[in-house]
Protein backbone atom coordinates (compact mmCIF):
# COMPACT_ATOMS: atom_id res chain seq x y z
CA UNK A 1 0.00 0.00 0.00
CA UNK A 2 2.96 2.33 -0.37
CA UNK A 3 1.24 4.02 -3.30
CA UNK A 4 -1.88 4.91 -1.28
CA UNK A 5 -1.99 8.62 -0.50
CA UNK A 6 -3.39 7.86 2.97
CA UNK A 7 -0.24 5.92 3.89
CA UNK A 8 2.18 8.71 4.84
CA UNK A 9 3.51 10.69 7.77
CA UNK A 10 1.36 13.75 8.56
CA UNK A 11 2.14 17.17 10.00
CA UNK A 12 -0.17 20.17 10.44
CA UNK A 13 0.44 21.57 6.95
CA UNK A 14 0.14 18.27 5.08
CA UNK A 15 -3.04 17.23 6.91
CA UNK A 16 -4.72 20.57 6.30
CA UNK A 17 -3.64 20.44 2.65
CA UNK A 18 -5.20 17.00 2.31
CA UNK A 19 -8.44 18.10 4.00
CA UNK A 20 -8.54 21.48 2.24
CA UNK A 21 -10.40 20.35 -0.90
CA UNK A 22 -13.13 18.82 1.27
CA UNK A 23 -13.31 21.95 3.43
CA UNK A 24 -13.50 24.14 0.34
CA UNK A 25 -16.12 21.80 -1.12
CA UNK A 26 -18.33 22.06 1.99
CA UNK A 27 -17.91 25.83 2.19
CA UNK A 28 -18.80 26.15 -1.46
CA UNK A 29 -21.81 23.87 -0.95
CA UNK A 30 -22.87 26.13 1.90
CA UNK A 31 -22.51 29.15 -0.34
CA UNK A 32 -24.51 27.80 -3.22
CA UNK A 33 -27.17 26.47 -0.82
CA UNK A 34 -27.49 30.03 0.43
CA UNK A 35 -27.77 31.26 -3.17
CA UNK A 36 -31.19 29.64 -3.43
CA UNK A 37 -32.44 31.43 -0.34
CA UNK A 38 -30.94 34.77 -1.37
CA UNK A 39 -32.47 34.63 -4.86
CA UNK A 40 -35.83 33.50 -3.46
CA UNK A 41 -35.85 36.20 -0.78
CA UNK A 42 -34.87 38.95 -3.21
CA UNK A 43 -36.74 37.96 -6.38
CA UNK A 44 -39.78 36.09 -5.04
CA UNK A 45 -40.70 36.95 -1.42
CA UNK A 46 -39.81 36.28 2.20
CA UNK A 47 -42.86 33.97 2.31
CA UNK A 48 -41.17 31.84 -0.34
CA UNK A 49 -38.02 31.91 1.82
CA UNK A 50 -40.07 30.61 4.74
CA UNK A 51 -41.48 27.86 2.50
CA UNK A 52 -38.00 26.52 1.73
CA UNK A 53 -37.40 26.10 5.45
CA UNK A 54 -40.78 24.42 5.92
CA UNK A 55 -39.87 21.61 3.47
CA UNK A 56 -36.23 21.48 4.58
CA UNK A 57 -36.77 18.33 6.73
CA UNK A 58 -37.25 16.29 3.54
CA UNK A 59 -33.84 17.49 2.32
CA UNK A 60 -32.39 16.68 5.75
CA UNK A 61 -33.69 13.13 5.43
CA UNK A 62 -32.15 12.69 1.98
CA UNK A 63 -28.78 14.16 2.92
CA UNK A 64 -28.84 12.24 6.21
CA UNK A 65 -29.24 8.88 4.50
CA UNK A 66 -26.54 9.70 1.96
CA UNK A 67 -24.13 10.97 4.61
CA UNK A 68 -24.80 7.98 6.86
CA UNK A 69 -23.89 5.55 4.09
CA UNK A 70 -20.93 7.71 3.01
CA UNK A 71 -19.30 8.31 6.39
CA UNK A 72 -20.14 4.89 7.81
CA UNK A 73 -19.08 3.22 4.58
CA UNK A 74 -15.91 5.28 4.50
CA UNK A 75 -14.94 3.84 7.89
CA UNK A 76 -15.43 0.30 6.54
CA UNK A 77 -13.76 0.91 3.17
CA UNK A 78 -10.74 2.88 4.39
CA UNK A 79 -10.15 0.34 7.18
CA UNK A 80 -10.08 -2.50 4.64
CA UNK A 81 -7.81 -0.50 2.37
CA UNK A 82 -5.47 0.05 5.32
CA UNK A 83 -5.50 -3.70 6.00
CA UNK A 84 -4.68 -4.43 2.32
CA UNK A 85 -8.13 -5.92 1.49
CA UNK A 86 -8.57 -3.91 -1.70
CA UNK A 87 -10.99 -6.23 -3.53
CA UNK A 88 -13.35 -6.30 -0.56
CA UNK A 89 -13.19 -2.51 -0.39
CA UNK A 90 -14.23 -2.32 -4.07
CA UNK A 91 -17.16 -4.69 -3.54
CA UNK A 92 -18.36 -2.85 -0.45
CA UNK A 93 -18.15 0.50 -2.25
CA UNK A 94 -20.29 -0.74 -5.17
CA UNK A 95 -22.88 -2.22 -2.83
CA UNK A 96 -23.21 1.06 -0.92
CA UNK A 97 -23.69 3.04 -4.14
CA UNK A 98 -26.51 0.71 -5.21
CA UNK A 99 -28.07 0.99 -1.76
CA UNK A 100 -27.98 4.79 -1.89
CA UNK A 101 -29.59 4.87 -5.33
CA UNK A 102 -32.36 2.54 -4.18
CA UNK A 103 -33.06 4.60 -1.06
CA UNK A 104 -33.30 7.76 -3.16
CA UNK A 105 -35.82 6.09 -5.46
CA UNK A 106 -37.98 5.12 -2.47
CA UNK A 107 -38.05 8.72 -1.17
CA UNK A 108 -38.92 9.99 -4.66
CA UNK A 109 -41.82 7.53 -4.82
CA UNK A 110 -43.16 8.67 -1.45
CA UNK A 111 -42.99 12.30 -2.60
CA UNK A 112 -44.83 11.50 -5.82
CA UNK A 113 -47.65 9.69 -3.99
CA UNK A 114 -48.19 11.88 -0.92
CA UNK A 115 -46.82 15.34 -1.76
CA UNK A 116 -49.73 17.41 -0.39
CA UNK A 117 -49.97 15.36 2.80
CA UNK A 118 -46.23 15.71 3.42
CA UNK A 119 -46.35 19.50 2.95
CA UNK A 120 -49.25 19.91 5.37
CA UNK A 121 -47.60 17.56 7.90
CA UNK A 122 -44.49 19.75 7.85
CA UNK A 123 -46.53 22.67 9.15
CA UNK A 124 -47.19 24.80 6.07
CA UNK A 125 -49.82 27.47 6.60
CA UNK A 126 -52.37 28.17 3.87
CA UNK A 127 -50.35 31.22 2.91
CA UNK A 128 -47.16 29.19 2.49
CA UNK A 129 -48.66 25.98 1.06
CA UNK A 130 -48.44 26.90 -2.68
CA UNK A 131 -44.77 27.84 -2.34
CA UNK A 132 -43.98 24.64 -0.42
CA UNK A 133 -45.76 22.45 -2.94
CA UNK A 134 -44.08 24.04 -5.95
CA UNK A 135 -40.60 23.78 -4.41
CA UNK A 136 -40.82 20.21 -3.14
CA UNK A 137 -42.81 19.01 -6.14
CA UNK A 138 -39.97 20.04 -8.44
CA UNK A 139 -37.08 18.99 -6.19
CA UNK A 140 -38.40 15.46 -5.58
CA UNK A 141 -37.32 14.41 -9.09
CA UNK A 142 -33.69 14.99 -8.12
CA UNK A 143 -33.66 13.15 -4.78
CA UNK A 144 -31.82 10.02 -6.08
CA UNK A 145 -29.16 12.32 -7.57
CA UNK A 146 -28.84 14.10 -4.22
CA UNK A 147 -28.22 10.78 -2.48
CA UNK A 148 -25.52 9.80 -4.97
CA UNK A 149 -23.75 13.16 -5.04
CA UNK A 150 -23.56 13.09 -1.23
CA UNK A 151 -22.03 9.61 -1.34
CA UNK A 152 -19.56 10.40 -4.13
CA UNK A 153 -18.44 13.67 -2.51
CA UNK A 154 -17.32 11.74 0.57
CA UNK A 155 -15.85 8.71 -1.13
CA UNK A 156 -13.80 10.64 -3.68
CA UNK A 157 -11.69 11.61 -0.64
CA UNK A 158 -11.29 7.94 0.28
CA UNK A 159 -10.30 7.24 -3.32
CA UNK A 160 -7.48 9.76 -2.93
CA UNK A 161 -9.12 12.37 -5.20
CA UNK A 162 -10.36 15.16 -2.89
CA UNK A 163 -9.51 17.76 -5.54
CA UNK A 164 -11.96 16.15 -7.97
CA UNK A 165 -14.72 16.34 -5.37
CA UNK A 166 -13.97 20.02 -4.92
CA UNK A 167 -13.99 20.63 -8.67
CA UNK A 168 -17.36 18.93 -9.07
CA UNK A 169 -18.84 20.92 -6.20
CA UNK A 170 -17.58 24.20 -7.64
CA UNK A 171 -18.97 23.30 -11.05
CA UNK A 172 -22.33 22.33 -9.56
CA UNK A 173 -22.44 25.49 -7.46
CA UNK A 174 -21.67 27.75 -10.39
CA UNK A 175 -24.32 25.99 -12.48
CA UNK A 176 -26.81 26.45 -9.65
CA UNK A 177 -25.93 30.14 -9.37
CA UNK A 178 -26.35 30.80 -13.10
CA UNK A 179 -29.51 28.72 -13.40
CA UNK A 180 -31.08 30.40 -10.35
CA UNK A 181 -30.58 33.76 -12.02
CA UNK A 182 -31.96 32.51 -15.34
CA UNK A 183 -34.90 30.57 -13.93
CA UNK A 184 -35.94 33.08 -11.25
CA UNK A 185 -34.82 36.54 -12.34
CA UNK A 186 -35.03 36.15 -16.14
CA UNK A 187 -37.69 33.52 -16.84
CA UNK A 188 -39.80 34.27 -13.75
CA UNK A 189 -40.26 30.64 -12.69
CA UNK A 190 -40.35 31.67 -9.03
CA UNK A 191 -39.65 29.12 -6.33
CA UNK A 192 -39.93 26.23 -8.82
CA UNK A 193 -36.98 27.77 -10.66
CA UNK A 194 -34.94 27.69 -7.45
CA UNK A 195 -35.74 23.98 -7.00
CA UNK A 196 -34.85 23.25 -10.62
CA UNK A 197 -31.49 25.02 -10.30
CA UNK A 198 -30.73 23.09 -7.12
CA UNK A 199 -31.69 19.82 -8.78
CA UNK A 200 -29.30 20.39 -11.68
CA UNK A 201 -26.64 21.14 -9.06
CA UNK A 202 -27.29 17.66 -7.61
CA UNK A 203 -27.10 15.99 -11.02
CA UNK A 204 -23.67 17.28 -12.01
CA UNK A 205 -21.54 15.65 -9.25
CA UNK A 206 -23.78 12.55 -9.26
CA UNK A 207 -23.30 11.93 -12.99
CA UNK A 208 -19.62 12.89 -13.03
CA UNK A 209 -18.88 10.80 -9.93
CA UNK A 210 -20.57 7.77 -11.46
CA UNK A 211 -18.58 8.25 -14.67
CA UNK A 212 -15.32 8.54 -12.71
CA UNK A 213 -15.83 5.36 -10.73
CA UNK A 214 -17.00 3.43 -13.82
CA UNK A 215 -14.01 4.43 -15.95
CA UNK A 216 -11.32 4.26 -13.27
CA UNK A 217 -10.62 0.70 -12.31
CA UNK A 218 -7.87 -0.30 -9.92
CA UNK A 219 -4.88 1.64 -11.25
CA UNK A 220 -2.04 -0.56 -12.45
CA UNK A 221 1.67 -0.17 -12.87
CA UNK A 222 4.44 -2.48 -14.11
CA UNK A 223 7.23 -3.44 -11.74
CA UNK A 224 10.16 -5.74 -12.27
CA UNK A 225 10.51 -8.98 -10.37
CA UNK A 226 13.64 -7.53 -8.84
CA UNK A 227 11.50 -4.85 -7.17
CA UNK A 228 9.33 -7.49 -5.52
CA UNK A 229 11.94 -10.15 -4.80
CA UNK A 230 12.13 -13.64 -6.36
CA UNK A 231 8.78 -15.11 -7.40
CA UNK A 232 7.93 -18.41 -5.74
CA UNK A 233 4.73 -20.44 -5.73
CA UNK A 234 3.15 -21.44 -2.44
CA UNK A 235 4.79 -24.85 -2.38
CA UNK A 236 8.28 -23.47 -2.84
CA UNK A 237 8.92 -25.24 -6.17
CA UNK A 238 9.95 -23.21 -9.16
CA UNK A 239 7.07 -22.47 -11.54
CA UNK A 240 7.56 -22.58 -15.34
CA UNK A 241 7.50 -18.80 -15.39
CA UNK A 242 10.11 -18.75 -12.67
CA UNK A 243 12.57 -20.66 -14.83
CA UNK A 244 13.06 -17.61 -17.04
CA UNK A 245 16.02 -15.46 -16.22
CA UNK A 246 16.14 -11.69 -16.53
CA UNK A 247 13.40 -9.29 -15.59
CA UNK A 248 9.85 -10.49 -15.08
CA UNK A 249 7.16 -7.82 -15.11
CA UNK A 250 3.66 -8.01 -13.66
CA UNK A 251 0.75 -5.73 -12.77
CA UNK A 252 0.40 -4.38 -9.25
CA UNK A 253 -2.71 -2.59 -7.96
CA UNK A 254 -2.41 0.95 -6.62
CA UNK A 255 -5.52 0.77 -4.44
CA UNK A 256 -7.94 2.95 -6.45
CA UNK A 257 -11.67 2.70 -5.68
CA UNK A 258 -13.92 1.74 -8.57
CA UNK A 259 -17.13 -0.11 -9.39
CA UNK A 260 -16.92 -3.88 -9.51
CA UNK A 261 -19.32 -6.78 -9.24
CA UNK A 262 -20.72 -6.42 -5.72
CA UNK A 263 -21.12 -9.15 -3.16
CA UNK A 264 -24.57 -8.81 -1.62
CA UNK A 265 -23.15 -8.75 1.88
CA UNK A 266 -25.83 -6.83 3.75
CA UNK A 267 -23.77 -6.93 6.94
CA UNK A 268 -21.59 -4.26 5.23
CA UNK A 269 -24.65 -2.04 4.75
CA UNK A 270 -25.70 -2.69 8.33
CA UNK A 271 -22.23 -1.86 9.68
CA UNK A 272 -22.07 1.28 7.51
CA UNK A 273 -25.45 2.42 8.79
CA UNK A 274 -24.39 1.77 12.36
CA UNK A 275 -21.04 3.54 11.92
CA UNK A 276 -22.68 6.49 10.18
CA UNK A 277 -25.75 6.59 12.40
CA UNK A 278 -24.45 9.68 14.19
CA UNK A 279 -24.50 11.61 10.92
CA UNK A 280 -28.01 10.34 10.25
CA UNK A 281 -29.00 11.35 13.77
CA UNK A 282 -27.50 14.77 13.11
CA UNK A 283 -29.47 15.26 9.90
CA UNK A 284 -32.70 13.85 11.30
CA UNK A 285 -32.34 16.02 14.35
CA UNK A 286 -31.86 18.89 11.92
CA UNK A 287 -35.21 17.95 10.40
CA UNK A 288 -36.87 17.75 13.80
CA UNK A 289 -35.33 20.94 15.17
CA UNK A 290 -36.13 22.82 11.95
CA UNK A 291 -39.74 21.72 12.36
CA UNK A 292 -39.68 22.84 16.01
CA UNK A 293 -38.05 26.17 15.10
CA UNK A 294 -40.68 26.78 12.44
CA UNK A 295 -43.53 25.88 14.78
CA UNK A 296 -42.21 28.08 17.61
CA UNK A 297 -41.58 31.10 15.38
CA UNK A 298 -44.89 30.71 13.52
CA UNK A 299 -46.63 30.89 16.89
CA UNK A 300 -44.53 33.75 18.29
CA UNK A 301 -43.93 35.93 15.23
CA UNK A 302 -45.81 34.51 12.22
CA UNK A 303 -44.39 34.04 8.71
CA UNK A 304 -41.80 36.82 9.24
CA UNK A 305 -40.48 34.92 12.25
CA UNK A 306 -40.10 31.77 10.15
CA UNK A 307 -38.19 33.81 7.55
CA UNK A 308 -35.86 35.16 10.27
CA UNK A 309 -35.12 31.69 11.65
CA UNK A 310 -34.56 30.44 8.08
CA UNK A 311 -31.81 33.04 7.67
CA UNK A 312 -30.27 31.83 10.92
CA UNK A 313 -30.32 28.16 9.93
CA UNK A 314 -28.76 28.72 6.51
CA UNK A 315 -26.14 31.04 7.98
CA UNK A 316 -25.26 28.37 10.51
CA UNK A 317 -24.87 25.79 7.76
CA UNK A 318 -22.50 28.06 5.86
CA UNK A 319 -20.36 29.02 8.84
CA UNK A 320 -20.12 25.52 10.32
CA UNK A 321 -19.25 23.97 6.93
CA UNK A 322 -15.54 24.55 7.70
CA UNK A 323 -15.76 22.16 10.66
CA UNK A 324 -17.81 19.64 8.72
CA UNK A 325 -15.42 19.72 5.77
CA UNK A 326 -12.32 19.26 7.91
CA UNK A 327 -13.89 16.38 9.83
CA UNK A 328 -14.92 14.68 6.58
CA UNK A 329 -11.52 15.36 5.04
CA UNK A 330 -9.47 13.76 7.80
CA UNK A 331 -11.83 10.81 8.37
CA UNK A 332 -10.16 8.56 5.73
CA UNK A 333 -6.76 9.25 7.32
CA UNK A 334 -8.11 8.25 10.73
CA UNK A 335 -9.82 5.15 9.32
CA UNK A 336 -6.73 4.09 7.37
CA UNK A 337 -4.41 4.37 10.38
CA UNK A 338 -6.97 2.56 12.52
CA UNK A 339 -6.99 -0.30 10.00
CA UNK A 340 -3.20 -0.39 9.71
CA UNK A 341 -2.74 -0.30 13.49
CA UNK A 342 -0.29 2.62 13.42
CA UNK A 343 -1.06 4.04 16.87
CA UNK A 344 1.80 6.56 16.91
CA UNK A 345 0.69 8.18 13.68
CA UNK A 346 -2.92 8.12 14.88
CA UNK A 347 -2.04 10.09 18.02
CA UNK A 348 -0.19 12.71 15.99
CA UNK A 349 -3.13 13.19 13.61
CA UNK A 350 -5.47 13.50 16.61
CA UNK A 351 -3.40 16.30 18.19
CA UNK A 352 -3.23 18.20 14.89
CA UNK A 353 -7.01 18.00 14.56
CA UNK A 354 -7.56 19.43 18.04
CA UNK A 355 -5.28 22.39 17.32
CA UNK A 356 -7.07 23.09 14.06
CA UNK A 357 -10.50 23.00 15.74
CA UNK A 358 -9.41 25.41 18.46
CA UNK A 359 -8.06 27.98 15.98
CA UNK A 360 -10.92 27.68 13.49
CA UNK A 361 -13.62 27.94 16.18
CA UNK A 362 -12.28 31.26 17.39
CA UNK A 363 -11.87 32.54 13.82
CA UNK A 364 -15.40 31.60 12.76
CA UNK A 365 -16.91 33.17 15.88
CA UNK A 366 -15.10 36.47 15.33
CA UNK A 367 -15.96 36.46 11.63
CA UNK A 368 -19.63 35.83 12.39
CA UNK A 369 -19.74 38.54 15.05
CA UNK A 370 -18.15 41.19 12.86
CA UNK A 371 -19.68 40.22 9.53
CA UNK A 372 -23.29 39.54 10.53
CA UNK A 373 -24.74 42.87 9.26
CA UNK A 374 -23.39 42.20 5.76
CA UNK A 375 -24.52 38.58 5.80
CA UNK A 376 -28.07 39.38 6.89
CA UNK A 377 -28.50 42.11 4.27
CA UNK A 378 -28.19 39.44 1.59
CA UNK A 379 -31.54 38.06 2.68
CA UNK A 380 -33.60 41.03 3.77
CA UNK A 381 -33.40 44.83 3.37
CA UNK A 382 -32.03 46.70 6.39
CA UNK A 383 -34.93 48.18 8.31
CA UNK A 384 -37.40 45.42 7.45
CA UNK A 385 -39.06 43.43 10.21
CA UNK A 386 -37.36 40.22 9.06
CA UNK A 387 -33.93 41.93 9.17
CA UNK A 388 -34.61 43.34 12.63
CA UNK A 389 -35.53 39.97 14.10
CA UNK A 390 -32.65 38.19 12.39
CA UNK A 391 -30.14 40.80 13.57
CA UNK A 392 -31.26 40.56 17.18
CA UNK A 393 -31.18 36.79 17.04
CA UNK A 394 -27.77 36.49 15.41
CA UNK A 395 -26.08 38.51 18.15
CA UNK A 396 -27.06 35.71 20.55
CA UNK A 397 -26.90 32.79 18.15
CA UNK A 398 -23.29 33.32 16.97
CA UNK A 399 -21.88 32.23 20.36
CA UNK A 400 -22.61 28.66 19.25
CA UNK A 401 -19.67 28.78 16.79
CA UNK A 402 -17.24 28.71 19.72
CA UNK A 403 -18.46 25.24 20.66
CA UNK A 404 -19.97 23.41 17.69
CA UNK A 405 -16.64 22.71 15.92
CA UNK A 406 -15.38 20.35 18.60
CA UNK A 407 -18.80 18.70 18.83
CA UNK A 408 -18.89 18.03 15.07
CA UNK A 409 -15.32 16.72 15.07
CA UNK A 410 -15.87 14.39 18.04
CA UNK A 411 -18.83 12.70 16.37
CA UNK A 412 -16.99 12.33 13.04
CA UNK A 413 -13.86 10.98 14.76
CA UNK A 414 -15.68 8.15 16.52
CA UNK A 415 -17.45 7.30 13.26
CA UNK A 416 -14.06 7.03 11.51
CA UNK A 417 -12.87 4.77 14.34
CA UNK A 418 -15.88 2.49 13.68
CA UNK A 419 -17.35 3.39 17.07
CA UNK A 420 -20.74 4.21 15.62
CA UNK A 421 -22.61 3.68 18.89
CA UNK A 422 -20.71 6.39 20.77
CA UNK A 423 -20.83 8.72 17.78
CA UNK A 424 -24.61 8.26 17.49
CA UNK A 425 -25.04 8.76 21.23
CA UNK A 426 -23.16 12.07 21.10
CA UNK A 427 -25.21 13.27 18.13
CA UNK A 428 -28.47 12.18 19.71
CA UNK A 429 -27.67 13.94 22.96
CA UNK A 430 -26.51 17.10 21.20
CA UNK A 431 -29.56 17.46 19.00
CA UNK A 432 -32.59 15.44 20.02
CA UNK A 433 -32.06 15.97 23.75
CA UNK A 434 -30.27 19.30 24.27
CA UNK A 435 -31.27 21.32 21.20
CA UNK A 436 -34.83 20.02 20.82
CA UNK A 437 -35.32 20.34 24.56
CA UNK A 438 -34.07 23.92 24.46
CA UNK A 439 -36.47 24.85 21.65
CA UNK A 440 -39.38 23.33 23.57
CA UNK A 441 -38.53 24.91 26.94
CA UNK A 442 -36.69 28.23 26.47
CA UNK A 443 -39.26 30.09 24.29
CA UNK A 444 -41.84 29.49 27.02
CA UNK A 445 -39.55 31.34 29.45
CA UNK A 446 -37.89 34.01 27.28
CA UNK A 447 -40.18 34.28 24.24
CA UNK A 448 -38.43 34.85 20.90
CA UNK A 449 -35.11 35.31 22.73
CA UNK A 450 -35.46 31.73 23.94
CA UNK A 451 -35.51 30.52 20.34
CA UNK A 452 -32.15 32.20 19.69
CA UNK A 453 -30.69 30.88 22.98
CA UNK A 454 -31.51 27.24 22.23
CA UNK A 455 -28.53 26.56 19.92
CA UNK A 456 -25.68 28.18 21.92
CA UNK A 457 -26.94 26.64 25.17
CA UNK A 458 -27.11 23.15 23.62
CA UNK A 459 -23.71 23.48 21.92
CA UNK A 460 -22.09 24.85 25.10
CA UNK A 461 -23.26 21.94 27.26
CA UNK A 462 -22.29 19.43 24.59
CA UNK A 463 -18.82 20.98 24.27
CA UNK A 464 -17.84 19.76 27.73
CA UNK A 465 -19.23 16.26 27.11
CA UNK A 466 -17.39 15.97 23.77
CA UNK A 467 -14.17 17.23 25.36
CA UNK A 468 -14.48 14.56 28.08
CA UNK A 469 -14.86 11.78 25.49
CA UNK A 470 -11.88 13.04 23.48
CA UNK A 471 -9.75 13.34 26.61
CA UNK A 472 -10.57 9.73 27.49
CA UNK A 473 -9.68 8.61 23.96
CA UNK A 474 -6.34 10.44 24.08
CA UNK A 475 -5.59 8.89 27.45
CA UNK A 476 -6.32 5.40 26.11
CA UNK A 477 -3.88 6.01 23.25
CA UNK A 478 -1.18 6.85 25.81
Amino acid sequence: MKDNILDQEWDFASLVRFAFPTMAMMIFMGLYTMVDTVFVARFVSTDALSAINIVCPVINLTVGLGTMLATGGNAVISRKMGAGLEQEAQEDFTLLVLTAGGAGAVIWGAGALWLDKIVYALGASRRLFPYCRDYLGTLKWFIPANMLQTLFSNLLVTAGRPGLGLGLSVTAGLANLVLDYVFIAVWGLGISGAALGTGVGYLIPAAAGAAFFMRTGPEKRFVSRADRGPARPAGGNASPAGLHTGLKRRLVSKGQLSFTKPKWNWSVVRESCLNGSSEMVGQMSGAVTTFLFNTAMMELAGEDGVAAVTIMIYSQFLLSSLYIGFSMGVAPVVGFNYGSGNRLRQKKVFRICLWFMAMSSLSVFLGAKLGSPYLLRLFAPAGSEVFRMASEGFSIFCASFLFCGLNIFASALFTALSNGKLSAALSFLRTFVLLAGGILVLPGIFGVTGVWLAVPVAEGIMFFLSAACLWRLGKDWG
